[in-house]
């Protein structure tokens, strides 16, 4: 899956970035950025190993709520002037292919395998409270 190998190319470049960090952010910013790095591909895998359509979905958007994690902590760091600009350049690039690819993949998913709502989830549906399906 080219999305899953991105996403594990991400955390490996998030590891090498953050190495540069000060080492009083070992707990701090530095462990917050590889933490939301890692859960990508991680919720990506455990979804693909999930019994159906519906259930990888929701691991999808917790990957992409992962990445916009990742998005906000690569601007603390270029505010805190820790990053520099190659790597900010590099890491924005990968973040935003990762994304488009993360919303193609859920898009295809909906649309290969409707999904198969109760009546009680169709009411309690985010996409229904928003107005939006």
């Amino acid at each position: 899956m080219d999305v899953w190998n991105l996403a594990r190319q991400l955390v490996t470049d998030v590891y090498q970035i953050t190495k540069t960090f000060p080492e009083q952010e070992r707990y701090g910013l530095t462990s917050q950025m590889r933490r939301a790095a890692v859960s990508i591909p991680s919720n990506i895998a455990e979804g693909a190993a999930r019994q159906t359509p519906k259930e990888f979905i929701q691991y999808l958007h917790v990957s992409q709520g992962s990445l916009s994690e990742l998005d906000t902590q690569l601007d603390l760091g270029k505010r805190l002037r820790w990053l520099q600009a190659k790597n900010v350049n590099r890491l924005e690039s990968a973040r935003n292919r990762l994304d488009k690819m993360l919303s193609g993949l859920i898009r295809h998913q909906k649309s290969s395998h409707p999904l198969r709502l109760t009546p009680h989830e169709k009411i309690n549906s985010p996409s229904i409270r928003k107005g939006v399906e």
